[in-house]
């Protein structure tokens, strides 16, 4: 039977995370579904792999529950390997900025975000020539691998570098902004706190890059999209038979690809782009301060794999 993997989010009054969380222990541990759950007072933010039978389940199994009657499922092809085991878990945000609990600080998306922009109107803008400016909320090792054209690339390591990246954004304060990620948690969030630091005309793409690259592959985004499962990455080829250009650059040789690692040193395991190549020839270390420590402690090494497309 067909695999499919879940992408979802949805922001939403929870009153009793931890109950919820069980509850979704219990119904996917019995449908043989695994993958990543977060589950927070302010709602959830989930993927997730089974049989089609069984993400059916899961999606009437969480559209009857109180505030995620409407969510908006990315549903892709499985391969029932894109995750290892069922993880769920109750955190204070569905996705983290770690700023204050404040009046001034906090960011409710229920109660600002930016408007939301569907797909086709997104495509319509850039064939029109509008004026507007992309600002991409995924981490920077995300999108080194693909991009929309032109656009603005803020250096996160983290989603909750955000507040440290505003000043060098701040110059598009004025512009007609729209912000970018790969289902649209993120952009929510992100669009929401960029209003409430001054900025005057905020967009979100609605789906994110993934219900973008689904209907409009090869158009105006160059590049792979990094995905958070054992896939690594998805391409968009198959569909309108366009081949993608590959933008994504080994960071220890510089050669074209789209392969990911983690640095070798046990104690880092920073993922970086790597090519079979380096990781096969041990060059799979992300800094030259972690290079020194595998040349001094052989222990600390761990094996490295190339994974992507």
């Amino acid at each position: 039977m067909k695999h499919e993997i879940l992408l979802y989010y949805k922001y939403a009054s929870v009153r009793n995370p931890e109950k919820l969380a069980s509850e979704h222990r219990e119904f996917c541990a019995r449908h043989g579904l695994k993958g990543r759950i977060i589950i927070a007072k302010e709602g959830i933010n989930g993927t997730l792999e089974g049989l089609s039978k069984d993400t059916k389940a899961y999606r009437d199994f969480l559209s009857s529950k109180p505030g995620f009657k409407s969510i908006h499922w990315k549903i892709s092809e499985g391969n029932g390997f894109a995750f290892p085991r069922l993880s769920v878990k109750v955190r204070e945000e569905i996705v983290s900025l770690s700023l204050k609990r404040s009046k001034e600080t906090d960011v409710d998306p229920r109660k600002v975000t930016g408007k939301h922009l569907a797909p086709e109107e997104l495509r319509s803008w850039f064939e029109k020539g509008e004026k507007f400016t992309i600002i991409d909320m995924r981490n920077d090792y995300e999108h080194k691998v693909g991009a929309f054209e032109g656009s603005v690339l803020p250096p996160l390591r983290n989603f909750r570098d955000l507040p440290k990246a505003l000043p060098k954004l701040k110059k598009h304060a004025k512009d007609k902004v729209l912000t970018v990620c790969t289902g649209g948690v993120r952009c929510e969030k992100a669009s929401g706190y960029l209003i409430k630091k001054g900025f005057k005309d905020v967009y979100q793409l609605d789906g994110g890059i993934v219900s973008y690259m689904e209907r409009y592959p090869g158009e105006h985004f160059k590049g792979s999209l990094y995905v958070f499962d054992g896939r690594v990455t998805m391409a968009f080829d198959e569909k309108g038979g366009i081949k993608r250009e590959v933008i994504g650059r080994c960071e220890k040789c510089g050669a074209k690809t789209e392969e990911y690692a983690d640095c070798t040193n046990q104690d880092c395991r920073n993922q970086m782009l790597c090519c079979r190549a380096c990781v096969n020839a041990d060059r799979a270390y992300c800094s030259e301060k972690c290079r020194k420590i595998l040349q001094r402690n052989p222990n600390a090494r761990s094996r490295s794999v190339a994974k992507g497309i």
